[in-house]
């Protein structure tokens, strides 16, 4: 017998009665989408006159093991195996419930070799009988604990202990940590810092144009998360017009086969969110949003534009609704006070584990793409109070509300505008102020096209726009620590970059002015945004 799908992974469970198999088995099949392979159902398939009861099961395993020394058990395996599409087991486990014998465990082997995981567990014998007397038993209502073990086979079966690749004593943890012990060597979940996310934010006060170089890069990735909320929106050339993302990756449409995720710090406004869904198309199967992230109601949107206009609030309610998560735990348990993903019941289909979404990505060596909303400038920490948002938004920040670890981050990428902006209003400092007059005449773009643009995509507010800010622009990457600067509003240096393709056809003030980024950063400008269009990303990149 040889094996034909070694690719396919093995794990054979064995253990006394009431160890934890079905418990163990039933999670491998539920959160990993094993091929759960029972050796009752081969039996009752092998001898059909078998009663299907525990003390005739275990007569007539003996009966087969005596015929040919338990390769039955790896015969109708691999038939399993070979008849199983890889659609039915996505990352190719197949569970044996349960091995009996020395015989059947090395049949096995023989077949499969290293790809064969042998897990067996263990529990005092005062914990097993309890747990018997415990159970609901239908068929075995007649037969005593003792009985059952005094059966030749089961008699045996710890010994099996001593030849299994991992032991693990199940009276002594909840069954979710057996499934972590007992499969630490299987990697189904992350063992190491493998270096698979790449994170983007804004390195200035927001509106620098992450949606557009999103936009460019997101085909190269399996997994778009987004965190942050409605306060602020990206935008995606597209035609007849553009693409705007409140709450969705700005990667959605660009990358058509990538998941989405909404991790556990992001903050959602349900009624926007659910437009967004059903234009963009996109599907439950497609979209993850943690039961964890917060949900915004029109009372938080109420009170925002009632109470913070002194700062210039967007008025979207991020501010309350995050508030409440730190303030209303004391009275969560009370209906009123439900305000997580979970409690809405408009989003039940998308609901799912941010951390095991993660986690799955990861193990299958997936890339993974973390987009920032906002402004480092604007974090709650490190900008000016109080002119401030309600969250980090450094890449600390970011990282921290969609639950990835900082030593899986592969790059890091900074948008910069050559000129910022704030959102119009009392919205906080901003030193060497200039107006769009002034912009019109140094770069040749319309007048009229520059007030158009210059409005917030969230609240539609004239913005307030400055020259480059170089302190700010130094403590953003000494904060962010960026592998690259993604430099936008290229053609505000000079309409004729946008005729630019290749980075020695921009304007010499241009690159001097790139020049010059690079060496008080210290990081490469990576990307060059010249237009919003769809050809009008200049990428450098060595990656």
């Amino acid at each position: 017998m040889t094996n034909k799908r070694a690719a396919f992974r093995i794990v054979l469970v064995s253990g006394q009665i009431c160890s934890g198999k079905s418990a163990l088995v039933g999670q491998l099949k539920d959160m990993h989408g094993a091929r759960i392979v029972k050796t009752k159902e081969l039996i009752l398939k092998k001898l059909p006159k078998t009663k299907d009861a525990r003390r005739a099961l275990q007569l007539a395993g003996q009966k087969l093991d005596r015929e040919d020394g338990g390769l039955w058990v790896a015969e109708a395996l691999q038939r399993i195996v070979d008849d199983t599409s890889r659609s039915e087991t996505p990352q190719g486990l197949f569970v044996v419930d349960s091995v009996r014998i020395l015989g059947q465990v090395d049949a096995v082997r023989k077949a499969y070799g290293a790809d064969v995981h042998h897990v067996h567990l263990t529990a005092t014998d005062e914990e097993l009988r309890a747990r018997f007397d415990e159970r609901l038993r239908t068929d075995d209502q007649s037969i005593s604990y003792e009985k059952l073990k005094s059966n030749k086979t089961e008699k045996g079966v710890e010994k099996l202990a001593d030849i299994a690749d991992v032991v693990v004593s199940t009276d002594k943890c909840s069954k979710e940590a057996v499934l972590v012990r007992a499969t630490a060597l299987l990697n189904l979940y992350p063992r190491s810092n493998e270096a698979l996310v790449d994170v983007l934010i804004g390195g200035q006060y927001g509106s620098e144009g992450k949606g557009n170089i999103v936009g460019h890069i997101a085909p190269e990735y399996d997994l778009l998360i987004r965190v942050g909320g409605p306060n602020a929106g990206h935008q995606v050339y597209a035609e007849p017009k553009p693409e705007k993302y409140f709450h969705l990756p700005s990667g959605t449409q660009r990358a058509p086969d990538a998941r989405l995720l909404l991790g556990p710090g992001a903050v959602i406004y349900p009624p926007k969110l659910l437009q967004e869904i059903s234009e963009h198309k996109v599907s439950k199967d497609r979209l993850t949003i943690d039961p964890q992230a917060m949900i915004i109601t029109d009372e938080d949107r109420q009170e925002e534009q009632n109470n913070y206009g002194s700062i210039s609030s967007t008025a979207q309610g991020v501010g309350v609704a995050s508030a409440k998560k730190m303030t209303g735990r004391s009275d969560y348990k009370q209906e009123k006070s439900k305000f997580l993903a979970r409690d809405c019941a408009e989003l039940a289909p998308y609901l799912g584990s941010a951390r095991k979404l993660i986690a799955d990505a990861i193990v299958q060596g997936q890339r993974i793409l973390l987009e920032g909303t906002q402004g480092t400038s604007l974090s709650l920490h490190h900008g000016p109070y109080p002119h401030v948002t309600t969250r980090d938004t450094s890449v600390s920040g970011c990282l921290a509300d969609a639950g990835i670890a900082p030593s899986n981050v592969r790059r890091i990428i900074m948008v910069c505008r050559t000129y910022p902006i704030r959102v119009g209003g009392p919205s906080g400092p901003m030193d060497y102020e200039v107006d769009l007059p002034t912009i019109h005449e140094r770069s040749n773009i319309p007048l009229d096209e520059l007030e158009r643009v210059e409005t917030t995509t969230t609240t539609k507010r004239a913005r307030r726009i400055a020259e480059f800010d170089w302190v700010q622009f130094k403590d953003s990457v000494q904060l962010n620590g960026p592998t690259d600067v993604a430099l936008t509003f290229v053609d505000y240096l000079g309409v004729e970059n946008r005729e630019a393709y290749r980075f020695e056809q921009l304007t010499e003030e241009t690159i001097s002015f790139v020049e010059e980024i690079e060496r008080v950063s210290g990081r490469p400008v990576s990307m060059l945004s010249t237009d919003f269009d769809w050809r009008n990303v200049i990428d450098r990149r060595a990656w």
